[in-house]
């Protein structure tokens, strides 16, 4: 029989506060390397064609969105993490698992989003016609972060901090 010190030992926040900062970190981390990595493309298509401009900033917009999930798991895990209340080695684990989850689809969602953004630009400034291709990949690309947003919510729902 498991007693109240196993079930809720005095660590068990410790993986929480993990997965939150899991979650934010590397999300963060994809955005940025996608934003850069897309942004050294505009900066190279801006100078030959600065009126396309503004349809080449649609892959740093996308790589931001990135960030914006490991925000919301990052938020949510820390609303459940209360020094007033229990909180279970079982809610510690899952709450790491959903920020993980979420954190590393995001720094791979933005690793492919930069990578599309970076050749997409540049492949548009050549040929206009690339532009829904771009697009359509993009949204692929985008769509892993969002598969890890996915399951980080349902992982979270899954998350008790019942000591008894």
């Amino acid at each position: 029989m498991a007693t109240v010190d196993d079930l809720c030992p005095a660590f068990a926040p410790f993986f929480g506060l993990a997965g939150a900062a899991s979650a934010m970190i590397m999300s963060a981390l994809g955005a940025a390397y996608g934003t850069a990595k897309a942004g050294i493309g505009i900066a190279g298509v801006g100078t030959f064609k600065p009126e396309i401009m503004m349809k080449c900033l649609i892959p740093v917009v996308m790589a931001g969105i990135v960030a914006v999930y490991g925000l919301v798991v990052a938020v949510l895990i820390a609303n459940d993490l209360n020094p007033a209340n229990p909180y279970s080695l079982f809610a510690g684990f899952v709450h790491l698992g959903a920020g993980l989850s979420c954190g590393f689809a995001g720094l791979a969602a933005g690793y492919a989003i930069g990578a599309v953004g970076d050749a997409g630009v540049r492949a548009y400034l050549f040929q206009p016609r690339m532009f829904v291709g771009m697009v359509l990949i993009l949204i692929f690309a985008e769509v892993l972060g969002l598969y890890g947003l996915i399951v980080s919510l349902i992982l979270n729902t899954k998350a008790k901090s019942t000591c008894s």
